[in-house]
């Protein structure tokens, strides 16, 4: 994570469920039970960065287990992936994870998944060619457009702006080459 860039920083705060594998004592609060303890087997959505502390954290014994074990989180749980691989432009990606590309890139980091990989590889070639049309198409941002918009998650959203801005750079940059010519 880069420590200056806020997309890293709020896909980082994403929520995923930890489950965790030890009895831990004066963590409740973590479970909405102040000065309680957190019995082995229990499932609680930590921040990204706090689960995956803890899951390479372990006991304070030799030989003891690690302290949590990380899950999928939800915006890649089975059903959203079903989605996705059945029509991947019709899920709304930005109401699953603002960042949901980055997040699914700090997952696979983590988890080894060739099937998840593959779909989200799938999705995203599906969604590029679905942002490019509409980037090019001059009405993009009115009408059904504004709507596709809202459903961008941050990282197509920088596809769609480069996209859109692209040929007008070249179309500047030709006409500059005309004049200095």
């Amino acid at each position: 994570m880069s420590y200056y860039n806020v997309d890293a920083i709020l896909t980082e705060t994403q929520k995923i469920p930890c489950t965790f594998q030890l009895d831990v004592p004066g963590l409740g609060y973590l479970d909405g039970n102040a000065g309680g303890m957190i019995k082995a087997g229990t499932t609680i959505e930590l921040p990204m960065w706090l689960g995956v502390m803890l899951a390479v954290s372990t006991g304070n014994t030799p030989g003891s287990s690690q302290l949590v074990t990380l899950n999928f989180p939800a915006p890649l749980q089975q059903r959203v992936i079903n989605a996705l691989k059945a029509d991947p432009r019709t899920v709304d990606l930005r109401a699953q994870a603002p960042h949901f590309y980055a997040l699914s890139a700090r997952v696979m980091e983590l988890f080894d998944d060739q099937a998840v990989l593959d779909t989200l590889i799938d999705t995203f070639k599906a969604r590029a060619l679905e942002v490019a049309d509409q980037a090019h198409n001059p009405r993009g941002a009115l009408g059904d457009g504004a709507d596709f918009l809202r459903g961008l998650e941050e990282t197509e959203r920088q596809l769609f702006k480069a996209a859109h801005e692209g040929p007008k750079a070249v179309k500047a940059w030709t006409q500059d080459l005309k004049k200095n010519t």
